[in-house]
């Protein structure tokens, strides 16, 4: 008698199957919460604590820089993609109102325990570019703590 599983493995099951079951893992990764009543403002709680946790990034350091809220806060999650997941070289994109950045981190390198990255923000606001540059280590609890 041959010996058979009773559950299908990964590789027999379909790519549109194993498409949908992985859709339904990653939405239920998420917790979220109202931002204040404000009509459609959805915050993951999780991602909010990184984002904090970059202390503003190299975004915060451009002298003379004029940005509103929503656009500082997908500038610093493009700074965040960029440092958690992204190749040494890739630029992550982001556009607000009027003004878009990239941000291209560098290969991590090891600092004691942790692991660490260069990386450049650049910003361009009517035509004009500036350019900052910093570094963050990532914590244990999957934050990123900017150096200097």
């Amino acid at each position: 008698m041959k010996n058979q599983s009773c559950f299908p493995t990964i590789l027999s099951a379909s790519p549109a199957a194993c498409l949908i079951a992985l859709s339904l893992i990653i939405a239920g990764c998420g917790t979220t919460s109202r931002d204040g009543g404000k009509a459609g403002a959805v915050v993951t709680k999780t991602s909010a604590s990184y984002i904090a946790a970059l202390e503003g990034g190299v975004i915060g350091r451009q002298a003379g820089l004029s940005i509103s809220k929503a656009d500082r806060q997908r500038a610093l999650e493009a700074e965040y993609r960029a440092l958690e997941a992204a190749r040494g070289g890739q630029p992550v994109v982001w556009q607000g109102s009027s003004i878009s950045g990239s941000v291209v981190a560098a290969a991590p390198y090891q600092v004691g325990s942790q692991n660490c990255r260069q990386y450049s923000h650049t910003v361009t606001v009517k035509g004009q570019e500036s350019v900052a540059r910093g570094a963050a280590c990532r914590n244990a609890d999957g934050t990123w703590t900017p150096l200097g």
